[in-house]
């Protein structure tokens, strides 16, 4: 049983860190930052723009800094903010730019490449499974977090 665990821990945080690598080597020819890559990416995968807040939800990262990337992306011309009003900022939508959706482009292929080479040797029927499986547990450990903070 803690082998499983020590196995499971380290393979996932070992993951994280090549991921995390992966993202601030691959945005360097663009002088941007790896916290970069997930606004670039989610927005060119929504056209029809997004908010900080809807950024900061799939990224599962913090409204903060998503807004830090998103002001930076917006200084350089790589995206816009189209405010209606007085809206919130965080309630405004963000689109990219033309310059903003050729890096994204760069970026999406760039992604696909790290995927594909992360599952090298994997069947289908295996890549399957292990997505399958690994949203399972991810499902699973939220809600045992969720069932132990409520005991709190």
């Amino acid at each position: 049983m803690t082998y499983r665990f020590e196995m499971f821990t380290t393979a996932i945080a070992e993951i994280n860190r090549c991921i995390q690598k992966i993202k601030a080597m691959e945005m360097t020819e663009f002088n941007l930052r790896g916290g970069h890559l997930m606004c670039l990416y989610y927005l060119l995968h929504h056209p029809e723009g997004l908010t900080v807040s809807e950024i900061s939800v799939l990224c599962d990262e913090d409204k903060a800094a998503v807004s830090r990337f998103m002001a930076d992306l917006q200084e350089r011309r790589f995206a816009f903010c189209q405010a209606s009003g007085a809206r919130k900022k965080y309630r405004a939508k963000l689109f990219l730019t033309e310059p903003g959706k050729e890096i994204a482009h760069s970026v999406d292929q760039r992604v696909e490449r790290a995927v594909n080479r992360g599952g090298d040797g994997l069947t289908e029927t295996q890549r399957v499974s292990f997505y399958d499986a690994l949203l399972r547990i991810t499902h699973n450990l939220k809600r045992y977090y969720d069932e132990k903070r409520e005991e709190c």
